[in-house]
């Protein structure tokens, strides 16, 4: 795929990046099985270092910019995790049961409360961008239904790092 949108994250104000590691995935590499809806649908292990010191609280997410709806598709939003969690277990995506403190999940675009793996349709392969966003704040105020646009405006609001992680996935 030549022509790909650009990722969000290219027009949001900058900000420090820090290291984003997976025992699951392999930055720029194909997502395994497990972490696809039809087949294991599991959130992939992730472990992050090196964020600001003026960090109090993450948020984890998944995105699609390549998904056919003009403003792609949120797979995963776990937000209010706190500022000392630095990594989630493969399956943390679950329940908001399987996350840390009092931290819970957004509603993503399937719409489910969880982790929702690559599903993209025929085509060329989609890049799914998971994103753990280091924050100015402990919680960011949302609830488990506040639409997911206003979860990014937010997100960009509070973010003081940012660390990124792409795969890629093509169905069939």
């Amino acid at each position: 795929m030549t022509d790909r949108p650009p990722l969000p994250y290219d027009f949001l104000r900058q900000v420090p990046a820090f290291e984003l590691t997976s025992t699951d995935l392999t930055d720029g590499a194909t997502m395994p099985d497990e972490q696809v809806y039809s087949a294991g649908n599991r959130s992939p292990q992730l472990s992050w270092s090196g964020f600001p010191e003026t960090t109090r609280g993450f948020a984890v997410t998944c995105f699609d910019p390549d998904a056919p709806t003009g403003s792609g598709w949120w797979h995963w939003i776990a937000v209010d995790l706190p500022a000392s969690t630095t990594e989630l277990a493969t399956g943390a995506g679950a329940t908001d049961a399987d996350l840390p403190g009092t931290a819970f999940h957004v509603r993503n675009d399937f719409p489910e409360y969880r982790y929702d793996g690559a599903a993209p349709p025929p085509g060329p392969a989609h890049r799914y961008v998971f994103v753990v966003h280091a924050l100015d704040t402990a919680s960011l105020g949302v609830t488990r239904d506040t639409p997911a646009a206003a979860v990014g405006f937010r997100l960009a609001a509070h973010a003081v790092g940012r660390a990124m992680l792409t795969v890629e996935y093509k169905s069939g």
